[in-house]
C-alpha cells in the first residue's frame, strides 16, 4: 500500500501549542484512495529532526512526504518552495541552542539547495476551490523547519528516490497559540484549528493524486508522478 508521511513538530520557543501536530495526529491513519497516512511528530532541534526523519523514511519508504509547521504570524497557510543549506537562527531550540552560518548538511557536493516537488499550483488550487487562502513561500526561514526540508529532499536523493513528492507547508497560529501572545505586543493573526487541519488534508489529498505505485524491475515498489 502507497504510503504519505505526515510529520508535525512538537511545541517551541514560548508557543505552549504546535497547530501542526495537531493536524498531523488528526490525520495520521487517514486513507485517501488506497494511500495510507502515516503520521509523526519531529523534535524542534535539527540534528534530532534530521535523525527522526532518517529513521521514518527508512521504515516506511513514503511514496510521498509533507511536512507541516508552525510559523507564527503568517496569515495563511503557505507551501514552501525551496529549502537552503544554511542554519542560521537566534530563536533556541528545542535543545537550547542556536546556530549562525551553519550548513544543514556539511558533506562534500551537499548542494545549495532543494526544491520542492510537491505540486505546488496543484495545492494552490484544490485550497482556492475549498475556500481557504493560502501562497507559495520563497523563504522557509533557517530554523529547523527549514532543515527539514533540506533533510529529507537531501536524504530521498542520496537514497536514489529524488522522484518523490516531497515538501514542506507552513501553517498559522491557532488560538491556542494566539492566546498565549503577549499582550504588548500586535495582534497575532491565527486560524481554528479544525481549519488548518483542512488546509492539510487537502494538501495531503492533492499529493496523493499524482502519486501512481507502478511496478517495475529496478524497483517493484517505486512509485513515479503522473
Amino acid at each position: 500500500m502507497p504510503t504519505l508521511l505526515l510529520t508535525g513538530f512538537e511545541p517551541f520557543h514560548t508557543h505552549p501549542d504546535n497547530p501542526s501536530a495537531h493536524a498531523a495526529g488528526a490525520l495520521d491513519g487517514l486513507e485517501i484512495g488506497e494511500t495510507h497516512v502515516t503520521s509523526a511528530l519531529l523534535p524542534v532541534e535539527p540534528h534530532a529532526a534530521g535523525r527522526a526523519l532518517d529513521t521514518l523514511l527508512d521504515t516506511h519508504h513514503p511514496d510521498a512526504v509533507l511536512m507541516t509547521g508552525l510559523a507564527a504570524g503568517r496569515p495563511h497557510v503557505t507551501l514552501e518552495r525551496v529549502g537552503l543549506n544554511v542554519m542560521d537562527f537566534q530563536i533556541p531550540d528545542n535543545a537550547g541552542q542556536t546556530y549562525q552560518d551553519a550548513p544543514a548538511c556539511p558533506d562534500d557536493g551537499a548542494p545549495p539547495a532543494y526544491l520542492s516537488t510537491l505540486p505546488l499550483r496543484a495545492i494552490m488550487a484544490a485550497w482556492q476551490g475549498a475556500g481557504i487562502p493560502g501562497h507559495i513561500s520563497n523563504t522557509a526561514g533557517l530554523y529547523v523547519c527549514n532543515y527539514v526540508l533540506y533533510h529529507a529532499r537531501h536524504r530521498l536523493a542520496q537514497a536514489g528516490r529524488k522522484h518523490v513528492p516531497c515538501g514542506f507547508l507552513h501553517v498559522p497560529a491557532n488560538a491556542a497559540v494566539a492566546l498565549a501572545w503577549p499582550a504588548d505586543r500586535p495582534p497575532l493573526p491565527y486560524l481554528p484549528q479544525p481549519e488548518i487541519t483542512r488546509a492539510v488534508e487537502i494538501a495531503a489529498r492533492t499529493v496523493v493524486q499524482g502519486i501512481v505505485p507502478i511496478q517495475s524491475a529496478d524497483d517493484p515498489a517505486l512509485p513515479l508522478l503522473r
